[in-house]
């Protein structure tokens, strides 16, 4: 019998090609996109083709070390369905017993091992054991604290851990609100940064020259020799300089940029030491980040690392992430931001911001303002 190995070889290369189309269609139906301000994982969700039957489930299991072993819980699941219609009021109860730092703060500190009272206040930093025990009565009736015995240790029970775990994993990509919510307190208590309101709203320049400061920090470290202000016809204005630019790159603890960390941290630098500019009669310095929070919309453009980089807020909420817009050998910021008109009364005037630019120039020789 004679074979034809070449048509053979020719059939066995076009059974291939047909499986290699099959498997990237099948991979291509069960990619699914990042999610706007996610974190890329590598158990990803899901696009699954064909009819949605359910509103989907999640799917969570994993492991952590206790007592010298390996404490293993196996993959679980929960419909979404279920999650969303849980009790509202229980839910809120079970929030509301560990939604306390110090309570948090607790927890934490028995993790690895268990304390008594007297150590938990040393280890804590407690000013009272009154207040440690206040405490200490809400985790136990709570079931989330055991005493080993009367007067003994407290520790986590052990059908407890997992769940905390999983509670903590949720807050942790949630952690970033916190800064939203410190946003909106700074604008229930604008005074505090701008001084006291004359009738209509507060002297919307202040927010600008506080911008303008961010620059002129960066002429004093030896890094800008310009800066260009712009007012605009909708009522907001821009400063940009060819400074270093804010820094861009991912921060490891957070996975965001630093400049979002700049622009929506309003403690940043304050606990750093950092200068930021005072307003008169004001009781705190306006960071970068009180500008955003008190701002309808910011848009902050940075050059640096031989890229462009832009990213949007509204009311200190980013709307998008970091993007890459382009490349550049240039360095420097530009930040656009229209101040909320609640807060705020008339426009920016050029007369008082060309008098403050010449001061500046007068003070800083080598720094070119100019106001357009």
């Amino acid at each position: 019998m004679n074979r034809d190995y070449g048509a053979e070889l020719d059939m066995l290369k076009k059974q291939m090609e047909e499986l290699e189309r099959a498997v990237r269609s099948l991979a291509d139906a069960q990619r699914m996109p990042l999610a706007a301000g996610g974190r890329e994982r590598p158990a990803a969700e899901t696009e699954l083709s064909g009819e949605v039957t359910d509103r989907g489930v999640v799917y969570f299991s994993g492991h952590y070390p206790a007592g010298g072993q390996t404490v293993r819980f196996d993959a679980q699941e929960r419909k979404v369905d279920e999650l969303l219609g849980i009790h509202g009021e229980k839910a809120a109860k079970v929030l509301a017993a560990i939604g306390h730092k110090q309570r948090l703060d607790l927890l934490l500190a028995v993790w690895e091992e268990p304390l008594t009272g007297v150590e938990l206040v040393e280890k804590l930093g407690m000013g009272t054991t009154g207040q440690l025990y206040h405490h200490l009565k809400a985790l136990t009736g709570a079931d989330l604290l055991v005493q080993e015995e009367r007067g003994g240790r407290y520790t986590i029970p052990s059908h407890r851990r997992f769940q905390l775990l999983l509670l903590l994993a949720a807050v942790s990509d949630l952690i970033e609100t916190s800064n939203f919510i410190d946003m909106t307190e700074a604008r229930g208590e604008a005074h505090a940064y701008l001084g006291a309101a004359a009738q209509g709203g507060h002297d919307i320049h202040q927010l600008l020259l506080a911008v303008v400061d961010n620059s002129v920090l960066e002429h004093e470290a030896g890094y800008c020799s310009e800066v260009r202000i712009y007012v605009h016809d909708d009522g907001s204005a821009t400063v940009t300089d060819n400074g270093r630019g804010i820094p861009v790159r991912l921060l490891p603890q957070t996975g965001k940029p630093a400049v979002q960390s700049v622009l929506t941290e309003l403690e940043r630098l304050a606990g750093q030491g950092g200068k930021t500019f005072l307003a008169p009669g004001a009781a705190k310095g306006i960071s970068i980040a009180v500008v955003n929070a008190l701002s309808r919309r910011l848009g902050v453009e940075v050059r640096r690392d031989g890229g462009i980089f832009r990213q949007e807020y509204r009311y200190g909420i980013p709307q998008s992430g970091l993007l890459s817009i382009g490349e550049t050998n240039e360095t420097g910021t530009s930040i656009t931001f229209q101040p909320d008109p609640e807060l705020f009364h008339g426009g920016f005037d050029a007369d008082i911001l060309a008098a403050r630019a010449a001061e500046l120039e007068a003070s800083h020789p080598g720094l070119r303002i100019s106001v357009r």
